[in-house]
């Protein structure tokens, strides 16, 4: 029995097809979906998607959106989303020491929640390239 995964951003859909499992990150922590669970709406944090095909693990870093599971279905709409495989691990890299040199230096409220925002969004694309 499978899962039909649907991840879509305001610019594109970034994966359709069936899994096993996954392991999405919510703003309450971790929730592991297999075939059957129970219907659930939550809010998507900014983190690791767990995807399960067969015996093959895939990663995706999510920033943030929601996920409607049911029926063995699970729709899953983020501001953004990246394959650990379209990831540039330099590229990646850079912009985490960018995100930490600007938390470095924001000065106020607003510009340390924004530095803080990208350096979690950076953190995340480093992490998708380093997991499973």
């Amino acid at each position: 029995m499978t899962l039909n995964l649907c991840v879509l951003t305001p610019n594109r859909i970034v994966w359709d097809s069936e899994v096993k499992e996954i392991i999405l990150s919510t703003n309450s922590g971790q929730i592991g979906v297999l075939p059957n669970h129970a219907p659930i709406a939550t809010a998507v944090d900014i983190g690791i998607l767990k995807i399960r095909l067969n015996n093959q693990w895939l990663t995706m870093a999510l920033m943030g959106g929601f996920a409607r599971i049911g029926n063995n279905e699970i729709t899953i709409l983020v501001n953004d989303a990246e394959k650990n495989s379209d990831i540039d691990p330099q590229e990646a890299q850079q912009t985490l020491e960018i995100a930490e040199a600007n938390l470095r230096k924001a000065e106020g409220k607003r510009q340390t929640i924004e530095a803080n925002l990208a350096l979690r969004r950076a953190r995340t694309r480093v992490e998708a390239l380093n997991t499973i």
